[in-house]
């Protein structure tokens, strides 16, 4: 019948359609591919059409002349048919239908097989440091200024009878910038637990505030000084950004901290804060991972860590094993993958020149 037709028209359909899931994905597409026309110059283009019964088709895309593929938007687990119609004017000449076909999610995307090498690199060593540290390793990690000034700044405040003021910035607990900055708060509380020295601990987010009082408390705890904790130290102000910048600017103002530790998650009150510490006179040390506002902390303040200096805080204060071996794994996993870039690149620039060579 379809012969019967094109002859009368003189318009003949696409051939050979296929359809097939989308491989390395994560389901919901099938790929339809068919031979164009024997009439493609002749044509508007091609319609796709697509049926779950092979009774009733819907059309679902529409492609030009001379295209051999085209990717459908499906529901997984939907068996499809599939036809490719001819278009040229108002003549539709439409082909056989494909076998029955559908999609679903791929277990690996091997487009990605790159990120899974990269990844077995990192972690094997990773798990490599972590072992050695574990096992009496001494992991080298080179000196940070911030950090190494915070026994200064804390013995600074016991000397001087003031409290040390502990700001996490007003990042929600699933920031990697306040996680860092929560580990640090318990290095902190652990040498003021051991000076008898007073931590100021404001908080912007409930979440974090209930997170951040169990570290304190606990650190308090490991040094032997439970009863050292006061609970009103750590506590909750407000959720609003400027609010709660007013209030430690308050806060500093009256209480005079000899030492302001500014670190974690901070958008436009960074400045208003550091601004103020400094007018005080205190030893400001912040850090984020925020890059728009690292220039006013770096202004204002005595030291700043930048970027992952801010993440191997915690491993460098503590100088627990497990963390600095991750550390140490991460530089040289993040070394062996540069070097495996660089080798790459040079032998992909080598390739083409040879290649030019052979056009001379």
């Amino acid at each position: 019948m379809i012969f019967i037709l094109c002859a009368l028209v003189g318009i003949m359909p696409p051939t050979d359609v296929r359809a097939y899931d989308t491989p390395d994905d994560g389901g919901g597409a099938i790929i339809i591919e068919w031979q164009v026309s024997t009439d493609d110059a002749m044509l508007d283009g091609y319609a796709i059409y697509r049926s779950e019964d092979d009774m009733t088709y819907e059309k679902v895309g529409f492609i030009g002349i001379g295209r051999t593929q085209y990717e459908d938007a499906t529901q997984d687990g939907i068996e499809y048919r599939y036809k490719v119609a001819a278009l040229a004017d108002t003549v539709i000449i439409y082909s056989d239908a494909s076998p029955v076909v559908m999609s679903t999610a791929q277990w690996v995307d091997r487009t990605k097989m790159n990120i899974f090498v990269a990844f077995l690199i990192l972690g094997v060593i990773i798990l490599y440091f972590t072992y050695a540290a574990r096992r009496g390793k001494q992991m080298y990690i080179r000196r940070i200024a911030g950090l190494q000034a915070i026994d200064d700044a804390v013995g600074r405040a016991t000397e001087m009878g003031k409290p040390i003021l502990y700001c996490p910035g007003i990042g929600y607990i699933d920031y990697i910038a306040t996680i860092a900055s929560l580990n640090i708060l318990g290095e902190i509380a652990k040498k003021c637990a051991q000076y008898d020295t007073q931590l100021i601990n404001p908080h912007v987010d409930p979440i974090v505030y209930t997170v951040a009082r169990e570290i304190v408390k606990e650190a308090y705890t490991e040094v032997g000084r439970p009863d050292a904790f006061d609970p009103d130290s750590v506590y909750y102000i407000t959720d609003l950004q400027f609010a709660y910048a007013a209030a430690l600017d308050g806060v500093m103002v009256r209480e005079r901290p000899a030492t302001n530790f500014l670190i974690g998650w901070f958008r436009a009150e960074s400045l208003i804060l550091a601004e103020t510490g400094a007018s005080t006179g205190a030893i400001q040390i912040a850090g984020t991972d925020q890059v728009s506002q690292l220039p006013f902390f770096v202004t204002a303040c005595d030291y700043t860590l930048i970027g992952e200096e801010l993440y191997a805080a915690s491993a460098y204060i503590s100088k627990e094993p497990l963390l600095l071996g991750a550390i140490k794994g991460e530089d040289w996993g993040k070394f062996a993958i540069a070097l495996i870039l660089i080798v790459f690149s040079v032998l992909g620039l080598l390739t083409t020149l040879s290649v030019l060579q052979l056009f001379e």
